[in-house]
């Protein structure tokens, strides 16, 4: 696959002011491409996962804002210009209107937007 900007990936979600744009690049990783509106909670949309949270890796970027991801080990605040890791078991809160852009597994990621569609109907 070639290089590839935001408005060029599919939007594959999106509702509530939460828009994610994904699109496999190869190597067995996807990009995608999140804004979350200040206050989003995406708590209710990982229940019935394993510990009710994302089990996709992520490596990414803040590209806006600012951001509370709740896991297991505690609470971490993310602002833009950081660069992330967030290891499965995780569950983001937008404290302020968000954009970033991460690569996942493609695999696992799929089976996580496939429980996300699904919790939203």
């Amino acid at each position: 696959m070639t290089a590839t900007t935001r408005n060029d990936v599919p939007i594959a979600l999106e509702g509530d002011g939460v828009e994610l744009r994904t699109q496999v690049i190869g190597g067995g990783l996807s990009v995608g491409y999140v804004t979350l509106p200040r206050g989003a909670d995406m708590t209710p949309v990982f229940k019935g996962l394993p510990g009710d949270a994302c089990q996709c890796p992520h490596w990414g970027y803040l590209v806006k804002g600012r951001l509370l991801m709740h896991t297991d080990e505690g609470d971490e605040t993310y602002e833009a210009g950081q660069a992330y890791y967030w290891a499965p078991g995780h569950v983001p809160e937008a404290l302020e209107d968000c954009e970033f852009v991460e690569f996942s597994p493609t695999e696992d990621f799929r089976t996580v937007l496939d429980h996300i569609k699904s919790a939203m109907g």
